[in-house]
């Protein structure tokens, strides 16, 4: 299947008719081919959300909340055929992403199609000088969202919301190696009656369509999710152009387990936080500390439970572990099992590349554990984003705290303990910009979201996303 962009409101192929090829995690074949767009796209592209721009800035909240909250129920309607497209694209259970993936992209078009309903100006009286300042909040003009493979609609959908719900006109850019929900979303959006030129899908190469994209001088505010080292290039390239950047990068999360935890709650949990998704979610707790008293009974436990998660097509039920997203995803994720063995660690279970029954091309890994000697080891700094994971035990809290901090990430933590004044104290103290207690991605979507350190620049999520997708302006008048 052939996919197109989506530009001003119409389907229509690349200009200079280059085009790659997409792959099926799932047996390693080409299915399709998607766009390889250029600079002369984007440019088409811009000239459509420039021309769009006036008028949906000033369309009514009303109206602009009515077309979102439409486009939520045409996903949920459709859930079945998204959730097999993305299942297609990403290698992940067809039942995962009919439970998470494209629930979740519903559920971020309802949120801001009533979040910019709510989404209030400020004024402040200057008493004894007679004058009253207020705030106007203004959408900036034509953004740009660039979203990554591993939720692939559920990401898209976070970023052009709030964008358009805020009244910006979008260029947004989607994996190049998960396309298809993000193209069939544009045929929702259509249906949904979204004006044209007010959201447009270029499709190709980060290198290419992405760095145009980052680069056009008129395109004013930049909101990406991908790796750290694209997210610094784009910081570059952005930066002297006084561009508004959200950029949320990687992570190297770490999962705390204290001893007086509710040890079944936090077993079950543990393996879903390392394993989801195949590993591939910026937020998986890919570093497991466990307090030494209880070390030897949880890698028991744990090592045991992982064993048991069964690796499979991502159209059987009982998959737990699907293919990951791409082949050379695969073979950097194996590469690191042998960079923790080259460094004195020991596979616990997995570490290998696994044959599923039927589809031998296809790019599955056994869920991996890895005992490491030292928290400083590279598979405990550098983010693998796969089904492994590390564990080592730490004997207090200040040892693991420093542990915990000692990386350049700063995306979130998970911290298992019943002890309130030690939640307390970590929880101030832990360099992440989530903190989850006795509990894993559990998300409210009103809160704001992202890290710190190489994780990233800024916020998502609620009111967050909107002030980023606004200008403020302060009008004073003396009466």
């Amino acid at each position: 299947m052939n996919i197109q962009n989506y530009i001003n409101g119409k389907f229509m192929p690349p200009i200079a008719n280059g085009w790659l090829d997409n792959y099926n995690p799932a047996n390693g074949e080409v299915y399709g081919q998607i766009p390889n767009s250029s600079k002369e796209d984007v440019e088409n592209a811009y000239i459509a959300a420039k021309s769009a721009f006036p008028t949906w800035s000033q369309t009514t909240l009303e109206e602009r909340s009515r077309v979102l909250i439409k486009i939520s129920e045409l996903l949920e309607e459709n859930l079945q055929q998204f959730a097999e497209a993305e299942s297609l694209d990403n290698g992940k259970p067809v039942w995962l992403a009919k439970a998470i993936d494209i629930p979740r992209a519903a559920s971020n078009f309802r949120f801001f199609g009533n979040a910019i309903t709510q989404f209030a100006s400020e004024s402040h009286e200057s008493i004894g000088h007679d004058a009253i300042n207020y705030t106007l909040r203004q959408p900036i003009g034509v953004v740009g969202c660039i979203s990554p493979w591993n939720l692939p609609l559920y990401l898209f959908t976070w970023k052009i919301a709030p964008a358009l719900a805020a009244g910006n006109s979008v260029i947004a850019k989607p994996s190049e190696v998960t396309p298809m929900t993000a193209f069939l979303l544009s045929e929702i959006c259509l249906e949904a009656g979204l004006p044209k030129g007010v959201l447009n899908i270029v499709h190709g190469l980060g290198t290419t369509t992405g760095q145009a994209i980052v680069e056009h001088p008129d395109i004013k505010a930049i909101s990406f999710t991908g790796g750290t080292a694209t997210g610094a290039h784009i910081a570059k390239v952005a930066a002297p152009m006084f561009k508004k950047l959200s950029l949320e990068l990687g992570g190297k999360n770490p999962n705390i387990i204290f001893a007086d935890s509710d040890y079944e709650d936090m077993l079950e949990t543990t393996v879903r936080s390392s394993f989801a998704n195949q590993g591939q979610i910026c937020l998986c707790g890919s570093r497991i500390f466990v307090e030494v008293s209880i070390y030897e009974k949880f890698k028991t436990d744990f090592v045991k439970k992982v064993k048991t998660l069964r690796v499979g097509h991502p159209s059987e039920e009982k998959t737990k572990i699907g293919a990951l997203a791409s082949k050379s995803h695969l073979e950097k994720v194996l590469s690191y099992v042998d960079i923790a063995e080259q460094e004195g660690g020991k596979i616990l279970c997995g570490g290998k590349r696994i044959g599923v029954l039927g589809y031998e091309n296809g790019y599955y890994m056994e869920p991996t554990v890895i005992e490491v000697p030292s928290d400083e080891c590279r598979v405990n700094q550098e983010e693998i984003f796969g089904p492994v994971v590390t564990i080592m035990p730490f004997n207090n809290e200040d040892e693991v705290l420093q542990m915990a901090n000692k990386v350049k990430y700063g995306l979130s933590a998970t911290l298992w303990t019943n002890d309130l004044k030690r939640t307390m104290r970590m929880s101030n103290q832990l360099q992440a910009g989530i903190i989850w207690v006795n509990t894993w991605m559990m998300r409210d979507l009103r809160t704001p979201f992202g890290g710190i350190k190489a994780s990233g620049v800024g916020r998502e999520g609620g009111f967050e996303a909107l002030r980023f997708f606004t200008e403020a302006k302060n009008v004073c008048i003396k009466y």
